[in-house]
């Protein structure tokens, strides 16, 4: 007869809007085990799985950490208490916790004054400078008159549990096998059942198999990030998931290094919190930033094939948008293909439709050249550090907006997309350059044969002024750069066949070249002027840095707006990237372009 061996759940600590998918091993009539799920509607020998969820109400009260939310709050800040916008950060489980976290904390407060302009918040800024004036005494009574926002977008930490006398009340919120933790349960232990029913009586069998989670947790909220004019437009305000308003013949472009599953180590990343590290907690918080930007184009790199299948095709497709997906090659990388990732690119089907896909394997190339160049002795050596399974993503998309009437050749208004990650390996610059010249190589031909704007987005792994990148913002490379003195197999020899006639600009140096007076001083602060890129896309413990970037054609685009930077001080709190915050390693990059009129002949 069928039987339960064993029941548990990979994540222990569960999180709202974050799926909870039970591991259930039984043993089938034939005395095999198996883990295929046995439902009602395709019962095993006469008997069925039944599934239950519970949240556990109880007597006592909890009111959770906003800095540690796997933690009980005992601390609030009095100031925070008073602001409804800022409820969910006032609570905290120890003074150490408070005063840790105090230099990112007193910026919501000097942000609130300003908001407010009140004369009240603005002494409690000064009187809180020492970090010690706006903490509460331990969690009273007062704190069971706080009300739960229970549909509300961003949840509140804090969960008054309903009281009943003498015990526990169990409350079913689910009969499937998976369930997906709401705003209402934060605060809340939730229970999973699982038994052997009769599937002619429907009588259960046997004693269940059940598995108590840790408190639901509210998933945590950044704080959205702006949309900043730079080209003398008016303030789009925050990128929300109800959409934006956007101005005609526009789009905009993210590109995001998202961190695979396979690179998200415990080893490398020990400073956040497991349960923030799981892919079954980070996909649906990947997801929910990825579609609260509204881009029309989304490139997204290290994206894993069976996460690309499996949950950002079919997820992305909901939201209206087509998917495209190059694999990285396999020649060096070992075990399951399906665990390889790789670059995807999605575009609204509304606002593009798709003309045309082009894939580089750089390994291909690699062929190419060592049959071209390498002489037969070498081409073992030429092809061990050559071929690294880099690849990038071409699409040529037709735009179905315009910004001008359409002309008497009736032209289309077409757009090509490349979306690359260029090989890693720190050591292997004559790799790095190579791979960028080759793709630029390749976009050359696209552009000979047809009059289209260009965007090259990706992660380069490359530092601003590093052989690439130069190679990439002035169309070549002196020939006295250090990046050129590694050169173990001649193949950057001579160095003038290292050009491209694309007029590529860095998109996030309009930050720079802006106008002055728009209001862009801060967004200024967050970029290397010698350099005009950011002053880092990638944050981690070891190493911060930019190694993503998004160029354009700068005769036939224009930048509207970018995605506002983010501040190394913001995310030190949680020592790095990635956090229960942002997922990747990395941060997005946006920007909103406008097509530039053609010339007419």
């Amino acid at each position: 007869m069928l039987s339960v061996i064993r029941v548990y759940l990979p994540s222990e600590i569960p999180i709202v809007g974050c799926e909870l998918t039970p591991y259930v091993l039984v043993r089938r009539p034939d005395k095999t085990a198996a883990t295929e799920d046995v439902p009602e509607s395709a019962p095993l020998d006469g008997y069925f799985l039944r599934y239950r969820w519970y949240r556990v109400q109880s007597d006592k009260k909890v009111t959770i950490c906003s800095v540690h939310p796997t933690e009980q709050a005992i601390l609030q800040c009095v100031f925070c208490s008073k602001r409804r916008s800022l409820l969910s950060k006032s609570y905290h489980c120890s003074p150490k916790c408070f005063v840790d976290s105090w230099h990112h904390h007193k910026t919501l407060h000097e942000q609130a004054a300003a908001e407010n302009g009140n004369e009240e918040d603005d002494q409690l800024v000064r009187f809180n400078s020492t970090g010690s004036g706006a903490l509460s005494g331990t969690l009273s009574g007062s704190m069971s008159n706080l009300n739960l926002a229970s549909n509300g977008p961003t949840p509140f930490y804090p969960s008054s549990i309903t009281q009943k006398s003498g015990g526990e009340t169990l409350v079913e919120v689910g009969s499937c096998k998976t369930y997906t933790p709401t705003a209402d349960d934060i605060g809340y232990v939730l229970k999973f059942e699982c038994v052997v029913a009769n599937a002619e009586s429907k009588q259960v069998v046997g004693h269940p198999s059940t598995i108590l989670t840790s408190r639901v947790i509210p998933a945590p909220s950044p704080s959205p990030r702006k949309l900043i004019p730079v080209n003398g437009g008016v303030v789009m305000g925050q990128l929300d998931q109800e959409g934006r308003i956007q101005s005609a013949g526009s789009f905009t472009v993210l590109s995001y290094n998202i961190l695979s599953d396979t690179s998200a180590s415990s080893d490398l990343y020990s400073y956040c919190p497991p349960w923030a590290l799981s892919w079954s907690y980070r996909r649906h918080n990947l997801l929910r930033e990825i579609v609260g930007y509204r881009a029309d184009v989304v490139c997204l790199q290290e994206v894993q094939s069976d996460h690309f299948h499996e949950f950002f095709a079919p997820e992305l497709d909901k939201h209206g948008y087509q998917a495209l997906y190059k694999r990285k090659t396999n020649e060096v990388l070992s075990g399951s293909t399906s665990a390889i990732d790789g670059c995807a690119t999605f575009f609204r089907r509304d606002r593009f439709s798709h003309v045309k896909k082009y894939d580089v394997e750089f390994n291909k190339a690699a062929q190419s050249l060592t049959e071209a160049i390498i002489p037969p002795t070498q081409k073992r050596t030429a092809l061990n550090r050559l071929v690294k399974d880099n690849i990038a993503l071409i699409v040529v998309l037709e735009a179905k907006f315009g910004n001008q009437p359409p002309d008497s050749s009736g032209k289309r208004q077409l757009i090509c997309v490349a979306n690359t990650h260029v090989n890693v390996q720190q050591e292997l610059k004559d790799v790095k350059l190579w791979q960028v010249h080759t793709l630029l190589k390749g976009l050359e031909k696209i552009a000979a044969s047809a009059d289209i704007p260009m965007l090259v987005c990706g992660d380069f792994n490359t530092l601003p002024g590093s052989a690439p990148h130069t190679l990439l913002v002035l169309g070549k490379v002196d020939q006295a750069h250090p990046d050129l003195m590694v050169d173990p197999l001649g193949i950057l020899h001579p160095p003038t066949k290292l050009t491209h006639q694309l007029p590529l600009v860095s998109a996030y140096s309009s930050f720079v070249r802006a106008g002055i007076g728009l209001g862009l001083e801060q967004h200024r602060r967050r970029m290397d002027l010698n350099s005009n890129e950011p002053l880092f896309t990638n944050c981690t413990r070891d190493f911060i840095g930019t190694h993503d970037y998004m160029f354009y054609t700068a005769d036939t685009l224009m930048v509207e707006s970018l995605l506002e930077l983010l501040d190394e001080d913001g995310l030190r709190k949680d020592t790095a990237l990635p956090s229960p915050e942002w997922s990747s390693n990395h941060i997005a990059l946006l920007a909103e372009f406008r097509c530039m009129p053609r010339p007419r002949r």
